[in-house]
């Protein structure tokens, strides 16, 4: 299969600018729409998808990432079953623990014990399945039959989150484009695969991560440091329960963060960010898709020769009906036309 494409456009106001930029990327040749579900920082996304569902007519659609603490998992198991229903089967689920859905409310990220527990239980009853939860017996009758499963791809960076995604999802979503972390993260949790009895190379790989494309590299850099900073987030976690001694985490996703001061989620994924301030220019060119058009297909390449199966790109950068376009014209046919596919 050929790499594909996925966008991933900021629930940001006004409303009608995110539907506008996810039917433009369609129009482009990306087969992914994904949004941000942060409810405070930025506008609730359920509306927004609807939105885009009756936007699109073949984009596959969902939330990079929910989580099912700041969502009850029976209401985020129906408003998927839902929109699967409305966009007529184009409904695709990212899920994580949760990072600044739960933060900024005050809440911590979901225990990985009880996150495995949740993704579970949500992966079957937004499929039609009957499900035990709290003692009862549930399913959404309604559920389409004929349509296709809604898969669940589980974002994480540590070895418990990524075994959760080998032992319950679809896939893995993966928030940077760095050739030897991804190939880590996908071992440990095809790992995990193997060990529950599932078949490892049935584990998509999705990467995530911003792409400017231009041919002024120092400008693209500026516009990017935020995206290693909100990395940043998760490789502290996994610094205070694992250190830094590269035994468990590699030292190329922990050494980076020696420097971070501070994290402001009111700047979160927002160019410019002050707390990006840290973030080199080695790992901008690392961590994202940058340079001109020929630039971005050799790293792509590359992303696609070790099994990454979708590049989705966090449009959160200047120039993005142009870095669209590019994509459109330049980059997605390069690997449309590899695979026979025109």
């Amino acid at each position: 299969m050929a790499l594909s494409f996925g966008v991933t456009v900021l629930p940001d106001p006004p409303y009608k600018r995110f539907v506008e930029l996810i039917a433009l990327a369609e129009s482009h040749g990306f087969e992914y729409g994904w949004t941000y579900d942060s409810h405070v920082l930025w506008q609730e996304s359920f509306p927004l998808l609807t939105l885009a569902a009756q936007a699109t007519t073949t984009m596959k659609l969902g939330h990079c990432v929910t989580n099912p603490g700041t969502r009850e998992p029976t209401v985020l198991a129906s408003g998927y079953a839902t929109l699967h229903d409305i966009s007529d089967g184009r409904m695709v689920m990212g899920i994580g623990r949760g990072d600044s859905a739960r933060r900024y409310i005050g809440q911590q990220p979901v225990r990985v014990a009880e996150f495995e527990r949740r993704c579970h239980m949500i992966r079957d009853f937004m499929n039609g399945h009957e499900v035990d939860w709290n003692d009862k017996q549930l399913q959404l009758k309604w559920v389409r039959p004929e349509l296709p499963q809604i898969p669940m791809y589980v974002a994480g960076y540590g070895p418990k989150a990524l075994a959760v995604a080998g032992r319950v999802g679809d896939g893995v979503i993966i928030q940077l484009a760095d050739p030897q972390i991804i190939q880590w993260i996908m071992d440990t949790a095809r790992k995990a695969a193997e060990e529950a009895g599932r078949d490892p190379s049935e584990l998509k790989c999705i990467v995530s991560a911003p792409s400017h494309i231009s041919d002024d590299v120092a400008d693209a850099r500026e516009q990017v440091r935020w995206f290693p900073a909100m990395v940043s987030n998760h490789v502290m976690d996994l610094i205070e329960r694992y250190g830094t001694d590269g035994s468990v985490v590699p030292q190329e996703l922990t050494d980076f963060v020696q420097a971070r001061k501070f994290y402001d989620y009111d700047e979160h994924s927002r160019v410019g960010a002050k707390h990006g301030a840290f973030v080199t220019d080695e790992i901008c060119d690392r961590f994202c898709v940058l340079g001109n058009a020929e630039h971005a297909v050799e790293k792509l390449r590359e992303l696609e020769s070790i099994g990454v199966d979708q590049f989705n790109i966090y449009l959160m950068t200047h120039g993005q009906e142009d870095d669209l376009a590019i994509y459109g014209s330049s980059i997605i046919p390069a690997f449309s036309a590899a695979a026979g596919t025109g």
